[in-house]
């Protein structure tokens, strides 16, 4: 077992997150924190619910700079009212964009909800998580009778101030690194989805059979997001008047699917469709955050549907959805995939990463060139900031999904096409590097909205 940091103990499949775009730190995180504050009111003491008459939420960091254009107003109302990313409305955001308050009845009380009771809170330096909330239940005179701060610390993934994470059980094959899991995979003789899914059972609790289902199931969704943008049309939602591309590119790839060119642009037409969906707020699959949900889902749609491989059938997608989880895993465990926290790097870098070491493992590859793979699409994102235009999910966001999709295309034919010992930096060392790259990563180039293409494209 690697000795500097404790083992993941994180399922890969809770790094596959169903819910409604266009933010898995701004959106799907703060709807599941909201209702799990929900859950925690329901259960206080007679003599406080009594006095409780209203629910309000106070965002911090990037939550309170970029967290309206980004539907985070809606997204805790949403979890107020009960819903969850994995099971709400396809449309709950923008159903939400109008709602004129009301009140939710916990324990047999009813508490006032509304639009106002979400301040952002742009004075406030949070000091854990720069994608911060704080949750409070006053009393009618407003005192506060109950109050919880939590953090959406990327990929949809909320820890709270009061409450250790999680203690999951150790897995057969423990690893914090990819030269552990390297180790492992060498000394033992196993293929590296093997030693995962021995893991996932594990961590997860679920059968081997409930884990194929759900894989499955992830990558149904992909391919349904891919296919509704690559058949949508019009402007995506917002002030910035940007019209959907996917469907204008895919058609000029359908024209002459033959051309040297042509399987680029069928891949950039397939990551637009995924990222146009998830700006427009509908259903996606975070990977690893709602902001990069485009890369992976389109290489898949290539790889799957589009130009499948001879030779490569369903277990070997569900084989290099695990590797491509992996990957993810080792991002957010050794550094973060929250562009609030690493810039970019962190959700396309990492995106890219794990679409490339996706090829990889689908089309047989062993842990070396997997590992090369993912380090080279990763290597060529470092330094990539988070500047959406007007907070909004879409400018430079949806086509840097593109542009991912193309990295971890490019990475893996390098990776495939080398020889494996002669390549000189792992996946550790570039992870290593987005980390530090990171914290030293002006504020401003972190979802704030404030510097780089935010601050120089007028909207």
């Amino acid at each position: 077992m690697d000795a500097a940091r404790p083992p993941i103990t994180t399922p890969i499949l809770d790094l596959f997150k169903i819910g409604p775009g266009p933010s898995s730190s701004h959106t799907i995180g703060p709807m599941r924190a909201a209702a799990d504050f929900l859950a925690a009111v329901s259960g206080l003491p007679a003599e406080i619910l009594d006095r409780a008459a209203a629910v309000d939420v106070r965002l911090l960091g990037s939550l309170a700079a970029t967290g309206q254009g980004h539907g985070t107003p809606q997204a805790l109302l949403a979890g107020l009212l009960g819903h969850r990313p994995e099971s709400c409305p396809p449309d709950i955001v923008d159903g939400l964009a109008n709602y004129p308050g009301g009140a939710v009845v916990v324990a047999g009380r009813s508490l006032a909800i509304s639009p106002r009771a979400v301040a952002l809170d742009l004075l406030t330096v949070p000091t854990r998580h720069p994608n911060t909330m704080v949750f409070r239940v006053t009393a009618g005179d407003g005192t506060v009778l109950f109050t919880r701060e939590a953090y959406s610390v990327g990929g949809g993934f909320v820890e709270w101030q009061d409450e250790e994470p999680p203690v999951r059980a150790l897995p057969p094959y423990p690893f914090s690194s990819m030269a552990g899991l390297r180790r492992i995979v060498e000394e033992t003789g196993l293929s590296l989805p093997d030693v995962l899914m021995a893991n996932e059972e594990v961590v997860s609790g679920l059968s081997r059979q409930a884990i194929v289902e759900r894989l499955d199931g992830v990558m149904r969704v992909m391919i349904d997001v891919v296919e509704r943008g690559l058949e949508a049309e019009g402007p995506l939602p917002g002030p910035l008047g940007l019209w959907r591309k996917a469907g204008v590119l895919f058609a000029r790839y359908r024209q002459d699917p033959q051309m040297a060119d042509r399987p680029i642009l069928a891949l950039c037409a397939c990551a637009f469709a995924g990222a146009e969906e998830n700006a427009c707020g509908h259903i996606i699959v975070t990977a690893p955050t709602a902001g990069a949900a485009g890369v992976l889902a389109g290489v898949l749609y290539i790889a799957k549907v589009l130009r499948p491989t001879a030779g490569v059938f369903r277990k070997n997608f569900r084989e290099a959805l695990l590797v491509a989880g992996m990957v993810g895993l080792l991002a957010k465990h050794n550094a973060s995939v929250s562009g609030a926290e690493v810039g970019c790097q962190g959700e396309v870098g990492v995106a890219s990463a794990m679409a490339a070491a996706f090829l990889a493992q689908a089309n047989g590859h062993g842990v070396h060139v997997v590992e090369n793979a993912a380090e080279t699409a990763l290597e060529h994102c470092l330094g990539l900031t988070c500047d959406p235009v007007a907070g909004y999910v879409q400018i430079p966001c949806i086509e840097r999904n593109a542009m991912g999709a193309v990295k971890a295309f490019a990475a893996y034919q390098i990776a495939a096409a080398e020889t494996p010992g002669h390549h000189v930096v792992g996946l550790d060392q570039a992870i290593a590097a987005m980390a530090q790259t990171g914290r030293d990563m002006c504020t401003k180039y972190k979802e704030t909205a404030q510097g780089g293409l935010a601050l120089s494209v007028p909207c």
